[in-house]
């Protein structure tokens, strides 16, 4: 089965071809922003870090700001930095071009430029030339190998475990016995369902990982003499009929389908496996699909029970609803109706062909609804507090 794409140097196929701009620091957001509105075509993303940060922090968000720079959907990167950050432009920069040297990679630094201003103006010149090089750039022929599901569930229901996660889940089973490679995410979503997912384990040190991850996630909570309660589930998952973490849990695994777990790996780390990898994030929405991308997806879908517009400024973000209440609701927002499900009009097996022939239609320029509403979120999982 075909897909169309951008082919790397590297082999990694590309379902976008996108010229980003990425503060190396909060304090170049503005900046960023204003150079994105003047280049018709470009994305940037926003966050709240890249200074003040503990080594590890600050290591954790170069490595989400590199990653996506990295990723098969991106054309071209540029950097903008403030000048006295601890995340320097020049650093981010050098990273992305070492791990991808065929890509267009610049930076500049608005210190050195001498005020906004003046950055901008460079920067707009940057990524036109950049977004000029990107149209000479012609599709070519792949397939489900291609590619990197980042799996995501956020605005849980009672539903979801019944309806899209399975659905999503047959399709991670799909691209998997295809070649490709399938990311599961949300460590916290997993409590209660670690015996599980270490059973699919293809050995046992990816087993005893699981457990690590898992686990240790859980006692970190508990460190805080903290009730994960409230938090997970969230008020919208208790109002959509869940009761507990365990039972979120279940549903939440279905994403995964049913093949053997290659990998286990930390937050925004490179896939570097065929097949199933365990991805160690936090539940929230958008760390956790921030931190996908940044280790390579080129496509996610994200199921809801309750409806969310979050989408990625590089990588098409599929949202399927369980229910069809929420497609209907939140129509603008969602892609795909796994109520159908529900309602006794499909099996999960056809509401997985629906994402299939989506995914064949967004390889050929098709655009999602996040992407239609442009949807840049973007969010680094903090470890620690701000010094």
């Amino acid at each position: 089965m075909k897909i169309m794409g951008y082919r790397r140097e590297d082999g990694k196929l590309g379902l976008r071809n996108k010229v980003m701009i990425i503060p190396s620091v909060h304090c170049a957001n503005k900046v960023c922003e204003n150079i994105a509105k003047q280049c018709q075509g470009s994305v940037y993303i926003n966050h709240q870090h890249g200074c003040s940060q503990l080594e590890f922090d600050a290591l954790q968000t170069r490595d989400v700001l590199i990653g996506h720079g990295t990723n098969a959907n991106v054309f071209g990167v540029l950097i903008v930095g403030l000048g006295c950050e601890v995340i320097q432009a020049k650093v981010v920069a050098e990273k992305i071009k070492q791990t991808t040297p065929y890509k267009k990679v610049e930076y500049l630094v608005i210190q050195e430029c001498g005020g906004s201003k003046n950055t901008i103006d460079k920067g707009v010149k940057i990524v036109n030339d950049m977004l000029k090089a990107a149209l000479n750039l012609q599709k070519s022929e792949g397939d489900f190998s291609d590619l990197i599901l980042g799996t995501e569930c956020g605005g849980s229901d009672s539903y979801s475990g019944l309806s899209a996660n399975p659905a999503l889940g047959s399709l991670s089973d799909f691209i998997i016995d295809q070649g490709g490679a399938v990311i599961l995410a949300e460590t916290t979503e997993l409590i209660g369902c670690e015996a599980i997912l270490a059973k699919r384990a293809k050995n046992d040190e990816i087993a005893k990982k699981v457990y690590e991850k898992i686990l240790g996630y859980e006692n970190l909570v508990k460190s805080f003499h903290a009730d994960i309660r409230g938090a997970n589930p969230s008020p919208g998952n208790i109002a959509g009929g869940l009761s507990t973490i365990e039972e979120k849990s279940l549903g939440c695994v279905y994403k995964a389908g049913t093949r053997t777990l290659m990998d286990v790996i930390d937050y925004a780390k490179p896939v570097v496996s065929k097949g199933l990898t365990f991805m160690n994030t936090p539940g929230n929405d958008i760390e956790q699909l921030s931190a996908m991308v940044a280790g390579g997806a080129n496509i996610c879908v994200f199921t809801t029970g309750r409806g969310t517009p979050t989408g990625s400024a590089i990588t098409p973000t599929i949202k399927m609803s369980s229910n069809t209440f929420c497609y209907n609701n939140m129509n603008d927002a969602i892609d795909i109706n796994a109520g159908d499900i529900i309602d006794g009009k499909k099996t999960k097996e056809e509401v997985r062909d629906e994402l299939i022939n989506l995914i064949i239609r967004i390889s050929n320029g098709e655009l999602v609804k996040a992407e239609i509403n442009e949807q840049n979120d973007f969010s680094v999982w903090r470890l620690a507090t701000t010094c």
